[in-house]
Order: structure tokens, then sequence, then C-alpha cells
């Protein structure tokens, strides 16, 4: 019997989605910036060859992803898109999937480990001193939930210190799934602590390098690094 010949298949697409694809080649193509106006909607209905309505649709999905808006008095123009705020409704540990969870906190591990370079360039004494009085306080807590704050407060702590606004963002949006995941185990008993503690990883951003604070948070963190594997 003859092998199934290796050929893509074809992808059935819609009008509006061809119109989308063909507006995004052409803002890019002719290099609009924020704040450039862009063609008016009948206009671009009759270069492409397609009516208003499927043109409308198309620029509906780009004003639903930020990439476009209307202003008063210059019609559309093209805007800086918000990258996360699609994201941002989604992520709730309650409507994602257990994989989905899983691989959000690798994630987050991963920005946990690369970060020690931004919090040795922009750490401050006040940030230093707000890490310490969260560790102060962590060696006090006497339930499971308050010793849980604890955790969530101080990595929450360095990602301020690290002073990037995207990765803050993100940091806050993949808070739910970290806090349902640290629950989790703690409820399972799974909560352990690294061999490198949040004590001592101040000390090293007080005293150490970048690479020292890289391979004390992968110690630190090796507890859940081990589970995930």
């Amino acid at each position: 019997m003859e092998a199934t010949p290796k050929i893509e298949p074809i992808i059935s697409t819609t009008m509006a989605d061809q119109v989308e694809e063909r507006l995004r080649e052409y803002i890019t193509h002719k290099a609009f910036r924020p704040g450039d106006a862009i063609p008016k909607e009948v206009e671009l209905a009759e270069a492409l060859g397609v009516s208003r309505n499927v043109v409308r649709e198309a620029l509906s999905r780009l004003r639903m992803l930020g990439m476009i808006d209307t202003k008063k008095r210059r019609g559309m123009i093209l805007t800086q898109p918000d990258i996360l705020s699609g994201l941002e409704r989604m992520m709730h540990p309650h409507i994602l999937g257990t994989d989905t969870r899983k691989q959000i906190f690798e994630f987050r591990l991963v920005l946990e480990v690369g970060q020690a370079a931004l919090l040795f360039v922009r750490k401050t004494d006040e940030g230093i001193q707000k890490l310490e009085a969260i560790v102060k306080q962590e060696s006090q807590v006497l339930t499971i939930q308050e010793k849980v704050d604890c955790e969530i407060a101080f990595h929450s702590a360095l990602y301020e210190m690290a002073g990037n606004e995207t990765i803050k963002r993100f940091q806050a949006m993949l808070m739910p799934v970290f806090e349902y995941v640290v629950e989790y185990e703690t409820d399972h008993d799974f909560h352990t602590v690294g061999s490198v503690t949040h004590r001592d990883l101040v000390n090293i951003l007080k005293n150490g390098t970048p690479e020292e604070f890289t391979s004390g948070m992968l110690k630190h963190l090796e507890p859940h690094l081990l589970r995930l594997a």
C-alpha cells in the first residue's frame, strides 16, 4: 500500500480572517507608529475588494487586541497594544487545567531564578530593609497560612525591587496560580524549605554576586523543582 503523501493540509479561513491578516501586513509594511492615522473603513474596503462589514469585523478584532482606537476628529489610529490585558482576564487557577497551572508555575520559577542581574543593578537600602522585615515577620509566624503569606510577600518584594514594570505586571498576573500551588503543597504537606532560606537570599543580595544569588535561588526553589520533575 502506497504511503500517504506528506502534503500540508488546506486551512480554511474566513474572509474576515484574511482581511485581518492583510491589515496586519499593511500596518507592518507601511511602518506605522502608535498615534499614526490609518485609512478609513470605506477606503480599506475598496482597496481590499470586500464589503465594509467584513472590514468592520476585522477592525473590531484589532481594536479588541488594543492595536487600534478611534479618536475624535482623527478617526482610527494605531495604538500601543496592551499585550497582557487578554491574559489577565483569563489567569485564574479555577478556570485553568492542571497541566496549564503546572506550566505557569514552572514559568514563574524561571522568572524567579532569572531576575538576579536586575536585582543587583536596582537594589536599594529601602528594598533590602523591606525584605528583612518580611524575614523577621516570617520567623514569628504561628500558622501555615501566615507562612504562605510571608512566602508570597517575599517573592513579590523581589519582583518590585527588580523594577521592570512588565515583569511586575506579569508577576501580579501569575500570582493567583502561584498562591494556588503554594497553598496546595502546604495542604498536602509538600511545602518544604530549600537549603537556602529567605534570610540567606537577603544576605547574598547585600554581600554577594548575581551568580551566587542565581545559585541560591535554585537551591531555595529546589523542593518545587524536584516535585515538578
